[in-house]
């Protein structure tokens, strides 16, 4: 149960640090992404080796408990912003900027979370059965893209919508999934790496 605990920490972590970083807008090459796209990203690596290793039902409960995780944070972040500073403390207004950011982020990440999340365990488990367990990297592949791409458009819109320009808010869709596709296929040997560790663990014992 090692390597289950392992993954779901490093899912949620990668959830919540998401989150966090979203708020900054970055450029790689000529795209425009936000900063949190690789931790997001990895999250789906973690759901994947769950799903197939560990199945379905057990890998919707691990999405269920990042989703419980991301409203708590969200609570903690407005209560933090609301609790009275430190007389000496000098950096409310910027603390604000930030979190208030964060919020909205998180939001924005909530919604687009549900939907993406159990898309992809639907897909991967759909195509698992309907392949009789072969060819991982297709179902690994085909059901991170189109749920990557759902999370990217409800997260962007509700995220920056109104923030930034509409060709912006697209540019930053078009970028964040394409990124999103790259890690998918990158990280296709680590999915069958954690899948082959975790079960010859398993075998072992």
């Amino acid at each position: 149960m090692y390597g289950f605990t392992l993954l779901t920490s490093l899912f949620i972590g990668g959830l919540v640090i998401a989150d966090v970083l979203a708020s900054k807008i970055i450029i790689i090459g000529s795209l425009t992404v936000s900063a949190g796209v690789l931790a997001y990203s990895i999250t789906f690596t973690c759901t994947d080796i769950l799903g197939e290793v560990f199945g379905k039902e057990k890998t919707r409960k691990v999405v269920m408990a990042g989703f419980i995780t991301k409203v708590l944070v969200l609570v903690l972040m407005q209560i933090s912003i609301l609790w009275p500073a430190a007389v000496f403390w000098k950096n409310q207004a910027a603390y604000e900027t930030v979190l208030n950011a964060g919020s909205r982020i998180v939001i924005a990440s909530i919604f687009a979370y549900l939907t993406s999340q159990f898309t992809d365990v639907w897909i991967f488990s759909k195509i698992k059965e309907k392949t009789e367990g072969k060819y991982l990297w297709l179902r690994n592949n085909v059901s991170t893209i189109i749920s990557q791409f759902i999370d990217t458009v409800i997260f962007i819109t509700i995220a920056f919508y109104g923030v930034f320009p509409n060709n912006v808010v697209l540019s930053i869709i078009i970028g964040q999934w394409f990124i999103k596709i790259l890690v998918a296929l990158v990280d296709t040997p680590f999915v069958y790496a954690g899948v082959n560790i975790l079960r010859k663990h398993s075998d072992h014992n």
